[in-house]
């Protein structure tokens, strides 16, 4: 089975996870753990993992050049990515926010546009327009509040936010998978991620009754942090190295699916109406926008 095979593989394996976590992170918050506090034990724990599999990578050191994109790394996909994500999971619903993170295909043909001057056609500026417009319709139709959802407008505003900062970070950190192994990246992404969210995050990491945290808050953490944190990012790395940055974005496709599925099965969540129709646009766009391989190589 050749590389590229492999890459894909990775690609669809980390999208299922995420697909998943939509609804499963749901579950803990804010009862047991706020959002921002989340983030704090998704980048310590991945970091601790990262850095745990270190004698198993080559040993390389980062030069000094790369280190300031080594710092737009993880201030866009280890803080200001998760940090609006979570936030924004916490205010809105799984399904929406499994449905607007399919945007960041669309993200990253913008970013491409300006950072590596990859021309838009009009066909791609279209499926632009189409795939915003499905996200602006959740954002300014979804009801207000249903249970366990205080504000869904502002949520799906900043899963828009998310899916853009993830769009950036798989642009830029793509020059970087041609160089370094995948763990020598994430264990120095993930130890920045930690002093770059300390500030934000310390208050709500600090006030969780961690001595007793039931065994269903438990293990919905543990798979925040190994799988959705630590296996994806590692996946999606691996991927970077065969695949284009616009191609592992592609892979998003699967999330709504999946957790579209997951969600309604444990009744953490209900299609309507709004939410087919907007996801219709959105799938429309990012098809729209992906027809065409564009080239992400910086």
């Amino acid at each position: 089975m050749n590389s590229r095979i492999f890459a894909i593989l990775a690609a669809t394996g980390a999208s299922a996870i995420y697909g998943l976590n939509h609804t499963i992170a749901k579950g803990v918050m804010p009862t047991y753990i706020q959002p921002f506090g989340f983030i704090m034990l998704r980048v310590l724990g991945a970091a601790i993992l990262f850095w745990l599999l270190t004698p198993f990578a080559p040993k390389e050191r980062i030069a000094k050049n790369d280190w300031p994109r080594m710092l737009a790394c993880a201030i866009f996909g280890m803080a200001i990515n998760m940090l609006f994500f979570f936030k924004g999971l916490s205010l809105s619903t799984p399904i929406n926010s499994s449905v607007i993170v399919t945007l960041s295909p669309v993200m990253v043909l913008i970013l491409a546009s300006f950072i590596l001057k990859e021309k838009i056609t009009w066909l791609k500026g279209i499926g632009i327009g189409i795939g915003l417009s499905g996200a602006l319709t959740l954002v300014l139709f979804s009801a207000k509040h249903v249970d366990n959802a205080p504000n869904i407008p502002l949520g799906n505003m900043l899963f828009i936010v998310n899916a853009f900062s993830y769009g950036l970070y798989l642009v830029i950190v793509k020059p970087l998978t041609k160089k370094y192994h995948a763990i020598t990246l994430m264990k120095w992404l993930f130890l920045m991620g930690i002093i770059i969210n300390l500030p934000v995050t310390y208050t709500e990491f600090i006030a969780v009754d961690w001595s007793n945290l039931p065994f269903d808050a438990i293990w919905r953490m543990g798979y925040v942090v190994a799988g959705t944190t630590f296996a994806t990012y590692l996946l999606n790395i691996y991927a970077l190295k065969h695949l284009s940055a616009s191609t592992i974005s592609v892979f998003m496709y699967l999330q709504p699916l999946i957790a579209i599925i997951y969600a309604i099965l444990v009744g953490a969540d209900e299609l309507n109406l709004v939410k087919i129709v907007a996801g219709l646009l959105v799938f429309v766009g990012v098809y729209l926008v992906s027809t065409k391989k564009t080239k992400t190589h910086a």
